[in-house]
Formats: structure tokens, C-alpha cells, sequence
């Protein structure tokens, strides 16, 4: 019995096909300018991966930004429960979520079950997100992927006190015109991305086990600086961008055994 779970994301849109407990097939692609078009595209190729079609999923269930521009999805559910299902089947001790995505960040506590108890989220300024690094690395002409390496080479964290995204790209001009070096200046970006994310993870109460989630726990610069600043390290998963479209899977099988 096949179900799945499709997460279209601001940034990304992902999805994953189950049977049963094992994963038949998964895919990732950018969001483009609509969810809908994203989600066609995500599942279909999700699917060609697969040698399936959409009619022999059981059940589907769209979690995500754009959640609830997927036609075909038989449920929408919150992003928060889908990673707090998503992270429990990889990590069944996790007491404690950061999920760091292109928009938001979210701060989730679940239980052993792998039910969310309480959650924070900053979704109103871009600090913090994949989308505040991206636009920086894009100022000072670096690879996205290559920022968080080049953080770790800095001899001295440059502060950046504007969180602001237009403001802190003003003070980051000014450093790089003072002569301050690309890894310095990342440096100091980073630290302030791991501040900001930490601020959630103090409110919310950081208990072990500690997983990080999404796009963002692919920069080591910023895996390395919340992991120094929480005192334990982080559990990541091989594609931690996945979480929430695995959970959506999980729950969509959930609903099967059901029926």
C-alpha cells in the first residue's frame, strides 16, 4: 500500500512515496512562482523515480507553505506536526527540534510518541532563515554552499547588530569596503543566525535529544555555532530537507490503517 507525503516549502517543495515503513522514493526541487505548478511537478517526478502513478497512492497529505494549493492531496496538515512525526521514525529518542527553513524558523518540542507539545516560530523577520544567508552570499558573490566552510575559517566574528535583512546588508557593505574579510564577515553572519535561533530553542527548553531539520542543517557553519551555544550535538539526518514530507507520509499511512 503506497501513500505520500508532498511539503511544498517557500524555498523547496519535497515529496516522499511510502510502503509501509520503507521509503520507495523521494524527491526535491525549488518552489516556483506557484504551489500548485511546485507540487505537480515535485510529486511527478517523485513518482517517475518510483515506476508509479498517482492513482495507486492510497492517501496523500501536503503539509508546508503551500499546503493548501495541492489538488491533490486528500488532507492538509500543519508543518509542525508533520516534522514532529518526521524526526520520531529517524530519531524515536528526539525530544527537541530546530527546523531552519527558507522562511522560518521553528523551535518544536514533541513527545515520545512523536506528538508536538509545544513550538515556537519566527516567521516575521528573515534572520535567522536559509533566505537571510542566501541574499548575503549572493552580496558578497559566494556559492550558498560554500559559506558555511568559509564561516569556520574566520579569525575573528565580525558583529552584525542589524537583523534586519535590508539593514544588515548595508553594515555588511560597509565591513567588506573597511577591508574585513569575506570569512570574517560570515563569520559573524553565522553567529548571528545561531543567536537568533537559539533565543527560540531557550524558550521553548532544549531537551536531549537534540535534531536540526532543513535546509539550513546542511551549513556546518551554522550546525557548529547552535551546537557550541546548546552544549550537545545535533542529530541531522542524510536529507534533512525531507522531514516534513517524510512526517506527511507517515501520517498519510496512519490514516490508511484506518480505513
Amino acid at each position: 500500500m503506497h501513500v505520500a507525503g508532498i511539503d511544498i516549502g517557500s524555498a523547496t517543495s519535497k515529496a516522499v512515496i511510502l510502503n509501509n515503513d520503507k521509503v520507495v522514493s523521494a524527491a526535491i526541487i525549488e518552489t516556483g512562482p506557484e504551489s500548485q505548478g511546485s507540487a505537480e511537478s515535485v510529486m511527478g517526478k517523485t513518482l517517475e523515480k518510483s515506476d508509479l502513478h498517482l492513482e495507486d497512492m492510497k492517501y496523500i497529505i501536503a503539509t508546508g507553505y503551500g499546503r493548501i494549493n495541492v489538488p491533490f492531496a486528500a488532507e492538509v496538515v500543519t508543518e509542525i506536526a508533520c516534522h514532529a512525526k518526521g524526526v520520531h521514525f529517524l530519531f524515536p529518542k528526539a525530544r527537541t527540534i530546530l527546523d531552519m527553513g527558507g522562511q522560518d524558523c521553528k523551535a518544536i518540542r514533541i513527545d515520545d510518541r512523536g506528538n508536538h507539545v509545544a513550538f515556537l516560530m519566527n516567521d516575521k523577520c528573515a534572520a535567522g532563515t536559509g533566505r537571510f544567508l542566501e541574499i548575503m552570499a549572493g552580496l558578497l558573490k559566494v556559492p550558498i554552499d560554500e559559506i558555511g566552510p568559509l564561516s569556520l575559517q574566520a579569525t575573528e566574528e565580525t558583529k552584525i547588530s542589524n537583523i534586519c535583512t535590508v539593514f544588515a546588508k548595508s553594515e555588511v557593505s560597509r565591513h567588506l569596503r573597511q577591508g574585513v574579510s569575506k570569512a570574517n564577515i560570515f563569520g559573524g553572519l553565522h553567529a548571528a543566525t545561531a543567536d537568533r535561533v537559539y533565543s527560540l530553542l531557550k524558550r521553548i527548553g532544549i531537551d536531549a535529544d537534540f535534531v536540526i531539520s532543513g535546509g539550513i542543517a546542511k551549513n556546518i557553519g551554522v550546525v557548529k555555532r547552535v551546537e557550541a551555544k546548546v552544549g550537545m550535538h545535533a542529530y541531522i539526518s542524510e536529507e534533512p530537507q525531507y522531514i516534513g514530507a517524510l512526517g506527511a507520509a507517515l501520517l498519510a499511512r496512519v490514516r490508511t490503517s484506518r480505513t
